[in-house]
């Protein structure tokens, strides 16, 4: 369970984030949504102690994370952006996460199958394709077994089969009880996936809760069409 509370951060004079309280729960796909400069990112590196919140804290079952550092062990965090030395090849990539984390990777032969990552192991990364470097991306995440995974737009530059093996994972993380936290823009991925959406807006939480909530709270019938009708809402006036 992470719990955030009080949570509030401003860059000058801007609030990104205002006095934000939401519970995320294990064994769930929480979607985390909300329009361009929402706090998205800045909640997600608060929770990654990238960000050192004004007020409030991150709690990871029961303990917060303030001044620690310890507790990223038992997350895996996959960047919307795959940068990677580009002189290095992949193999390498992977020994020196591994070598970093210093954490058994149990699931790194399936992953590599399954995502044929095998098929270019040995080439350097500024000679993989940006879909080649995402699929490195999803291995170097999945290929460690913890308890929290937290995913920004995972699915920028997957092919269709990759994408399939993508949503395999996490619906396999989901039922060994695992926390997942995902940001996505494609609302049919965040509908397939997702059980439960945190939906912001300047900062704040303005919704919490299903996505079959969320549709009835906005009289849509699409995960699409709510999240339109919410902005619509919000920024009619502005």
């Amino acid at each position: 369970m992470i719990q955030i509370r009080g949570l509030t951060k401003t860059f000058g004079k801007l609030r990104v984030l205002d006095d934000l309280h939401l519970d995320i729960a294990e064994s769930r796909v929480t979607a985390i949504l909300g329009p361009n400069g929402s706090g998205k990112t800045t909640l997600i590196k608060s929770i990654l102690g990238m960000v050192v919140p004004d007020k409030g804290d991150v709690w990871i079952d029961g303990t917060s994370v303030r001044g620690q550092w310890a507790y990223r062990r038992n997350i895996s965090y996959m960047s919307q952006i795959a940068n990677f030395p580009a002189n290095l090849r992949v193999r390498e990539v992977v020994d020196m996460i591994r070598e970093i984390r210093q954490q058994p990777a149990p699931n790194m032969d399936e992953i590599v199958r399954r995502l044929g990552v095998g098929r270019f192991w040995n080439k350097q990364m500024q000679h993989l394709s940006g879909g080649m470097r995402q699929k490195v991306n999803v291995l170097l995440t999945f290929m460690f077994d913890t308890p929290i995974y937290i995913l920004d737009e995972p699915t920028t530059g997957l092919d269709p089969l990759a994408l399939m093996h993508l949503k395999e994972l996490i619906v396999q993380r989901k039922a060994q009880g695992r926390t997942i936290l995902i940001t996505s823009h494609i609302m049919g991925f965040v509908e397939e996936m997702a059980q439960h959406v945190a939906f912001l807006v300047e900062g704040r939480l303005y919704f919490d809760g299903s996505l079959e909530e969320l549709k009835q709270r906005t009289g849509t019938d699409t995960l699409e069409q709510s999240i339109a009708e919410i902005i619509k809402r919000n920024y009619a006036a502005v």
